[in-house]
């Protein structure tokens, strides 16, 4: 008897004593519960990455859309502008546009894309709240009046960002231009979707909200003119003046250092102006975008020297006091 009193102590007793029925009975419905509905939970957890892999597929597939159709348009713009220019123009303006494009491609799909996310990760997101038994229709009824609420106090900001996509979808300007939009002239250092940064002739940087901007001289696009206004003496023999001109102007075109600048060789408007003791000429030149400043001095320059050796005098401004007892 002592042995089996032993083995019968050595037994170790059952795992959790005499709780473990309690757990078992507190434990049945929810075991029941979630054998009921485990189709259901399979089912929606099914739906739910369904959803998101086509959220997933389809914001691959629109950014592809996007990227396409940014391409076209790029090249539809390029074609239009070879029409509007001219071959021989466009081969020398164009040079300096291939990287701007890109540039402006590059953003343009970046915001689309962006906005294409957005969109379709938000439906996507509301889709998934809507299999896990998310009641709706207070949350969509609160977004709509914080959106309202939004769109009322932050209308200028709606219309800066707009303008900003309206602006480079146009291709209005870039960085690097030279723009006049108003009270800010100068070069354009940064375009975001809100604001443009310009920097004027002495040096100060202009921050410029783009719904702000209601009209826009851009002196860098496709092609541009150096206009050179030179008054002579009124007693200048015209005729010889305007051969010099010629000369100087055939001359000039065929400097390596200005024919590269150059889109058509300088033209004479003649005569412009007859006044305070003076005749003024006026010379056009065609010029890449930008460069119609330099070239626009060294114009004036090479005028100027040739003027001198034909012995042509410029004119002197006569004093208003003189004008007037003559």
């Amino acid at each position: 008897m002592a042995g089996v009193r032993a083995a019968e102590a050595a037994v170790p007793p059952p795992v959790g004593g005499s709780e473990s029925p309690v757990l078992m009975a507190q434990g049945g419905p929810v075991v029941e519960w979630l054998s009921a509905n485990s189709g259901a939970f399979i089912s929606g957890a099914i739906q739910i990455v369904l959803v998101l892999v086509i959220a997933l597929i389809l914001r691959a597939v629109a950014g592809r859309l996007i990227d396409h159709a940014i391409k076209r348009m790029m090249a539809s713009h390029q074609r239009i502008g070879s029409g509007r220019l001219g071959k021989g123009v466009l081969a020398k303006a164009n040079g300096s546009k291939n990287e701007r494009q890109q540039q402006r491609a590059d953003t343009i799909s970046s915001v689309l894309r962006s906005v294409a996310s957005v969109v379709i990760i938000g439906v996507a997101v509301v889709m998934v709240l809507g299999e896990l038994g998310i009641n709706l229709g207070p949350i969509l009824m609160s977004a709509g009046v914080l959106g309202l609420a939004i769109g009322f106090g932050a209308q200028s900001l709606v219309q800066d960002f707009l303008s900003g996509v309206f602006m480079l979808m146009e291709d209005q300007y870039g960085v690097g231009d030279v723009v006049d939009v108003g009270d800010a002239v100068g070069t354009v250092e940064e375009v975001t979707l809100r604001i443009t940064k310009i920097r004027d002739l002495n040096g100060g940087l202009w921050y410029v909200r783009n719904g702000e901007i209601v009209r826009v001289c851009n002196m860098n696009q496709d092609w541009a003119n150096a206009v050179v206004e030179i008054p002579l003496d009124a007693s200048v023999d015209m005729g010889h003046a305007t051969a010099v001109v010629e000369r100087s102007l055939d001359a000039f075109a065929e400097l390596p250092e200005q024919s590269e600048k150059l889109l058509e060789r300088p033209d004479s408007n003649g005569v412009v102006g007859i006044a305070n003791g003076a005749v003024t000429i006026r010379v056009i030149a065609k010029t890449k975008p930008g460069d119609q400043w330099a070239l626009g001095r060294d114009l004036r320059g090479h005028l100027k020297r040739d003027f001198d050796e034909a012995n042509i005098r410029l004119a002197y401004p006569m004093p208003l006091n003189a004008a007037g007892s003559s």
